[in-house]
């Protein structure tokens, strides 16, 4: 078993796209097993899924390039170290180079997703031969598990460079080297191939599924959802036709009518509405345990709020070092102290996030956090411009310790049960207006939020009327429930707001740092203690009519902590949220590497010119 393993992981490694030797088309596998074998046995064949899920944490993939560079900057998330002329900057901010340090590289996401998916191409096309999927359910399972793998990674290469090559079948010495497609090639087949595979798919707990790291049923239907959604709204295109002749591309809407919000639509919402009736996913009860749950892998169980998770390897205190992945490395509060050593707070909350959350909605101290842990393990303020998302915690993760090191074992939610609901709110509203039914849906996210106040969510949700005003609501709650997961990109793009978005959060943070428009009333000072469990600290000042110094002795003041000048001018911080329109620029080029290795396939749009 270990020896084909390894045979499909050299495969998957030599099915770069941009390779330019056709010699490892020639060679043959160094497995002892044929395709027969490998594809009739449900052990053999479901290696071939544990071959793409190693794909993921690869070093320059998921794990340590796409992850913590793709769905920032956006009105609520961006860069904290951001500064002009800087790769990192441009890469978050809209003026991404072919050659950037980050992504021109020989590993890198691009490849390591199309390695993914080829394993994805031989194992579908192995178990459409060999496995007996019609008669045998176990097979049908993994042939769906793998479609839908395949369905999520041309997802997120569409979102990350828009058109892309279209491979649907195992690489021959033919079609080693392809140009782009329109990405509504794509969008059409991996909607097909997500509809044959949730009939197969368990309910999520059920089977093998009663891992985040399987695929489950109501993923699938919110996959489905997701790419519906994006299929049939905005997006930077290139003219019907012009695909991969450098065109420049303008925002709208496909003109594929399969594509359309009439056909997608209904089909999204019965499967969102199938995934709600069945009870076998359900939200959280509190906001915060969610994510103490996260920070402790082994407590996030299948069947409750998350739906899938990049399997990054398994959550143990082991010392086998099989502990991939660099999410609380990268976004968790920062922190200073042995022998953690200034790891987290690359991106956080835009500055101006908190202030949009009503003081009684529990997310909004849990996505906000304005301290960091300094050197002796104490908290403080971290400075206004330095907010971070308090969802990721090192402090937290204690059935996993992080001991140093580039990875953490912390696996990315890729689908909450939330977005589910939320999603079918937005489509039901679309369809038929603020209905009960997408009242009803809202309302079950916007009440766990205010669980201390659930008459004041409700009345919220209430009295909304009309399409505009039910969608505008929203806009508004997917910002504030999904802060720091980095769905907003996508959201903004295919809702036509994201140039407009950005436009209004940099005239927002531009009045916060100037205590003019909405935050006239502040004074500028904040006040601040530890919390009494050390968990953190309390802060005064930043609340209207909380202009005075607080009760009691023990607060520290901060004097000019908003407004001083140096906070928000050092390298331009508010200038660097986007040097070009956003619009212009929604999509990654595909880097130099490996243009230079397409043999001329492959040229970019929207732009952007290779050196």
């Amino acid at each position: 078993m270990k020896k084909l393993f390894y045979s499909i992981m050299a495969v998957a490694a030599a099915s770069l796209m941009t390779l330019s030797c056709n010699s490892i088309l020639e060679t043959e596998s160094p497995s002892s097993f044929d395709d027969k074998t490998v594809y009739s046995n449900y052990t053999l064949a479901e290696e071939t899924i544990f071959a793409i899920h190693q794909k993921f944490s690869e070093q320059n993939s998921y794990r340590g390039r796409f992850l913590p560079w793709y769905g920032f900057n956006t009105d609520t998330e961006w860069y904290l170290a951001s500064k002009p002329g800087d790769a990192k900057t441009q890469l978050v901010a809209y003026d991404t180079q072919t050659n950037d340090s980050q992504m021109n590289a020989t590993k890198n996401p691009y490849s390591d997703m199309y390695s993914a998916i080829e394993v994805a191409n031989l194992t579908i096309a192995g178990l459409g031969e060999y496995g007996n999927v019609e008669n045998d359910p176990d097979m049908a399972f993994l042939l769906a598990e793998t479609k839908t793998l395949r369905a999520m990674l041309y997802y997120d290469l569409i979102k990350a460079w828009g058109d892309v090559p279209a491979r649907f079948e195992p690489i021959t010495s033919s079609t080693l080297y392809e140009p782009k497609s329109s990405r509504d090639v794509i969008f059409e087949r991996i909607l097909s191939d997500l509809e044959e595979a949730i009939p197969a798919l368990p309910w999520p707990g059920q089977g093998v599924a009663a891992s985040t790291d399987r695929v489950n049923r109501i993923f699938a239907e919110g996959l489905y959802a997701r790419i519906a959604l994006a299929a049939s709204g905005y997006a930077l295109r290139p003219a019907d036709g012009a695909v991969g002749t450098g065109d420049l591309g303008s925002v709208r809407l496909s003109s594929d009518g399969n594509l359309s919000k009439d056909v997608l639509y209904p089909k999204a919402l019965s499967y969102l509405q199938d995934a709600i009736a069945s009870g076998k996913a359900s939200l959280y009860s509190s906001y915060e345990q969610l994510w103490r749950d996260f920070n402790n892998m082994e407590n996030m169980k299948a069947g409750g709020e998350v739906l899938f998770s990049i399997p990054f390897g398994p959550a143990t205190n082991d010392l086998s070092g099989n502990r991939r992945g660099r999410w609380n490395y990268t976004f968790a509060i920062r922190a200073d102290y042995s022998p953690i050593n200034g790891k987290g707070g690359t991106a956080g909350p835009t500055p101006n996030l908190w202030f949009k959350f009503d003081p009684q909605d529990s997310r909004r101290d849990i996505t906000c956090a304005n301290f960091s842990w300094d050197k002796n393990g104490s908290p403080a303020p971290s400075g206004i411009t330095s907010w971070y998302f308090g969802k990721y915690r090192f402090d937290w993760m204690t059935v996993l310790p992080y001991n140093g090191g580039n990875d953490d074992g912390i696996k990315p939610i890729v689908m909450r049960y939330s977005d589910i609901l939320l999603m079918a709110a937005e489509i039901e509203n679309e369809l038929n207006g603020p209905t009960s039914t997408a009242k009803n849906y809202l309302k079950q996210v916007r009440e766990r939020a205010f669980a201390s106040n659930p008459d004041m969510a409700d009345a919220y949700v209430d009295a909304l009327s009309g399409k505009e005003e039910f969608f505008n609501a929203i806009v508004d709650e997917r910002a504030l429930e999904f802060c720091g997961e980095f769905l907003r990109k996508g959201d903004l793009i295919r809702w036509n707001m994201l140039g407009s978005k950005m436009k209004e959060a940099q005239a927002d943070l531009t009045a916060l740092s100037t205590l003019s428009g909405d935050y006239s009333e502040l004074s500028g000072n904040i006040w601040w203690k530890e919390n009494d469990d050390a968990s953190g600290i309390i802060v005064w000042g930043l609340g209207k009519g909380e202009t005075s110094a607080p009760e009691g002795s023990d607060w520290i003041m901060e004097s000019q902590y908003v407004d001083k000048a140096s906070t928000w001018t050092k390298d331009d911080k508010i200038g660097c949220l986007f040097f070009n329109d956003p619009d212009t620029r929604q999509f990654w080029p595909i880097f130099d590497y490996l243009v230079t290795n397409s043999q001329g396939t492959l040229v970019n749009d929207y732009g952007y010119v290779n050196n």
